[in-house]
């Protein structure tokens, strides 16, 4: 047994970080909730956002230009299957606020953090960040008209939402590709910076989780979260079919792991803010989720190589002359 334990450790620490966050959040509220009301989860959504994009390559920028049919795929996916998918799982739960919260979140943008775990996945990391500012881009643009053709009545202002996304994403993210750009980092740096994500996606559940109050209408609340975030996975995976292992990483993680935070606003625009209540339980879920997708893909790095990828594979081994009298069916 301690074996095991130790195993999982190693193999999943991202997660365990973000279990053992999620247990301090729901257990000692009040300071961490007065944390996350003073601009709490900004900060470490910058931290992250930095330090992730230190350990971007430049030459993965240079490669975004190739992965741009799966960009616009999954930018497709995040403005039509994904806004179809919340309206349905949200008929789960009873007319009201609730119903109304969990209705915003296929219109989110991908998760911040999605960035990071794509990266501790080993995935394509420039991809998701480019699917990070495109699905932002169109959410701000769309979501207004997107949520009165579904719910009848809205009225999201987008203003507060550019300035803080600049301020969150933007700001952070040109000033880490910039920094490995121009500065270069060493291999201790680079190793630092990946702490720093994994202790910020941490902190960040901890004080998601401070703000979560839950009661036997969350039930149902569950349910349809749960089902969203299947679904999303599934879309997810779908886009990556067909592409190699790490752009099918990066689409796997920007579509199930959309923005519980912008998710929020949104639904706090408008509905009124009892209808950003579900966002926060959606938001540990959704970091749960993704670090443990990071660690399983991470410790299986041929999880979701496609038939291309393989072949490629193959083709290189054969160069060499390795993979002699090999056939393939």
């Amino acid at each position: 047994m301690p074996s095991r334990v130790r195993a999982l450790f190693a193999g999943y620490p991202e997660l365990i970080a973000v279990l053992a966050a999620a247990v301090i959040g729901l257990s000692v509220q009040s300071p961490l909730a007065w944390l996350a009301g003073h601009q709490g989860i900004n900060i470490l959504l910058a931290a992250l956002v930095f330090a992730t994009a230190v350990t971007i390559e430049p030459a993965a920028l240079r490669r975004l230009s190739a992965t741009w049919r799966s960009l616009l795929a999954a930018l497709a996916a995040g403005i039509t299957v994904l806004p179809a998918l919340s309206w349905a799982v949200s008929r789960i739960v009873a007319a009201g606020s609730l119903r109304d919260g969990i209705m915003t979140l296929g219109l989110a943008p991908c998760e911040i953090a999605s960035v990071a775990t794509t990266a501790m996945a080993g995935g394509e990391a420039a991809l998701s960040a480019g699917v990070l500012i495109g699905s932002t881009v169109i959410a701000v643009a769309a979501a207004g008209p997107v949520l009165t053709l579904e719910a009848g009545h809205a009225a999201v202002g987008p203003g507060h939402i550019i300035v803080s996304l600049a301020l969150v994403v933007a700001l952070p993210l040109a000033a880490g590709i910039l920094l490995r750009a121009r500065v270069g980092i060493g291999a201790r740096a680079e190793r630092a910076a990946e702490t720093t994500a994994v202790l910020s996606v941490a902190a960040l559940v901890a004080l998601i989780a401070a703000e979560v109050h839950l009661s036997v209408r969350y039930v149902a609340v569950g349910v349809a979260l749960v089902a969203f975030l299947a679904a999303s996975a599934l879309v997810g995976r779908l886009l990556g079919a067909g592409t190699g292992r790490a752009p099918a990483v990066a689409l796997l993680l920007t579509t199930s792991m959309r923005d519980f935070a912008i998710a929020a606003g949104l639904a706090a625009a408008a509905f009124g803010t009892a209808a950003a209540a579900p966002l926060g339980l959606y938001g540990i879920l959704v970091l749960v989720w993704g670090t443990a997708a990071a660690g399983f893909l991470r410790k299986r790095p041929g999880r979701l190589a496609s038939g291309r990828a393989i072949e490629g594979i193959e083709e290189h081994h054969r160069a060499a002359g390795q993979v002699g009298g090999v056939t393939r069916d």
